[in-house]
């Protein structure tokens, strides 16, 4: 099952840009821990619930985890070989814009040993570069 908002004032959304860094979601706020944006990308929904689950399976279930990052702009896709003038194309999956800077997942009640492995796991899952930040720094 993959992440997507219930409902939407629009179908569909324009592409913008992805330029500068996070104004807002920088530091870590719930938790202990924080899995922290390098660059700056689409992340789909079925990306942050792979890495949600990895974090999951990392801490045994122990402790207290957060979802910074939420799918909520929808994509579209033309059907392949199709001519010009008929519009665009129906909503294939949800993105989360992430910038540079912008706190993903945030963990609390674990040791730095298992959330630096449990966040370690999580970024195989995704697109970008990250790194472990804490609440202290």
């Amino acid at each position: 099952m993959s992440l997507m908002p219930s409902r939407t004032k629009f179908r569909t959304a324009q592409r913008d840009r992805m330029k500068g860094s996070a104004t807002r979601g920088q530091t870590v706020t719930f938790g202990e821990y924080g899995l922290q944006a390098m660059d700056s990308h689409w992340i789909t929904g079925v990306q942050i619930e792979a890495a949600r689950v990895a974090i999951n399976r990392a801490m045994k279930r122990k402790g207290k985890m957060w979802v910074r990052a939420f799918p909520q702009k929808p994509i579209s896709k033309r059907p392949p070989e199709t001519r010009m003038g008929h519009g665009k194309g129906n909503v294939e999956f949800w993105v989360a814009e992430v910038h540079m800077g912008k706190v993903l997942f945030e963990v609390e009640g674990v040791g730095l040993a298992v959330a630096k492995t449990a966040f370690r796991l999580a970024a195989a899952k995704l697109p970008i570069r990250v790194r472990l930040v804490s609440r202290d720094n």
